[in-house]
């Protein structure tokens, strides 16, 4: 046998109400905006620097930039990529 519940105007309104708040509490979360990391990866430099991977590359291999590698990922130091930007080089 089925239950049958029976939903009033009042039940609907305060059900629209719940859900605009939460909605609105979403958006706001979203909106505000995010923490900068303390550390970039590849391609976050890349954009940065607007350079090529080969050239990202190339100052990894030659020192300019330092990294750290977690497993397959490489990282960089937010500060380090820019004292590069204002330096021209790294600390």
């Amino acid at each position: 046998m089925m239950k049958v519940t029976l939903i009033t105007e009042e039940d609907l309104e305060i059900f629209k109400e719940d859900l605009l708040k939460q909605i609105e509490q979403i958006i706001t979360a979203s909106a505000r905006p995010k923490e900068k990391s303390d550390w970039l990866r590849s391609a976050e430099v890349r954009e940065l620097l607007n350079i090529s991977q080969g050239t990202l590359q190339n100052l990894r291999i030659n020192g300019t930039i330092a990294y750290s590698i977690v497993g397959k990922t490489i990282y960089y130091k937010r500060g380090n990529i820019m004292d590069l930007l204002e330096n021209g080089s790294p600390k």
